[in-house]
């Protein structure tokens, strides 16, 4: 006797039997029908109750779009306002709410951080004997640029005595005007370098 055959995977493999019939065998010509088996249930009594106490059928809701009477479901249309009945309809989303408490914060944080540096660089009022010393000194420099401008000698014909008169030329102008700004302003302020 030898051993069943199996497979690399799988359970063993059944012997094949002819005599074992598949289906139920066809019935015989001369077998008849079991005959005056009858239900006692009244098929029309129930279907009549069952419609009577059922609830009706709602139809179901359609849009046509066309005179020729193409019908579509009305629900994914989007012309049923579903998501105004939401119970989270209208209400600020969570994250929306942290980000703007974020910003606020961070706008408090900038706007103390300026308050701090105004502070520090508050300006300082020059007082009038301060004031007058820088216009003395002013004065001074301009008579020294002057004096040392009337030493040129009347002909400049090198370059570097042009760019020499040219220099002098532009102190005197820019210390002049430094000159008419602080005997126009009275009160001078200065910022704190702190």
């Amino acid at each position: 006797v030898k051993a069943d055959w199996v497979p690399a995977g799988g359970s063993p493999v059944k012997k094949f039997d002819r005599n074992v019939p598949k289906k139920p065998a066809v019935p015989l010509r001369t077998d008849h029908p079991v005959m005056g088996i009858q239900s006692e249930k009244n098929f029309i009594n129930t279907n009549a109750a069952d419609v009577i106490m059922g609830v009706a059928k709602k139809p179901k809701p359609i849009y046509v779009d066309k005179r020729t009477g193409d019908k579509h479901d009305l629900e994914p249309s989007g012309l049923v306002p579903k998501y105004i009945n939401k119970k989270d309809y209208g209400v600020t989303p969570e994250y929306i709410c942290k980000r703007n408490e974020e910003i606020k914060k961070a706008q408090e944080e900038y706007d103390h951080y300026i308050q701090e540096n105004l502070k520090k660089a508050a300006m300082k009022r020059v007082s009038d004997e301060e004031r007058e010393a820088i216009l003395q000194g002013l004065k001074k420099n301009w008579e020294e640029v002057h004096k040392e401008f009337q030493s040129l000698s009347v002909f400049i014909d090198s370059i570097p005595k042009k760019i020499r008169k040219q220099r002098l030329e532009e102190e005197m102008k820019q210390l002049e005007h430094y000159i008419g700004v602080i005997e126009k302003h009275k009160i001078i302020y200065i910022a704190n370098n702190a």
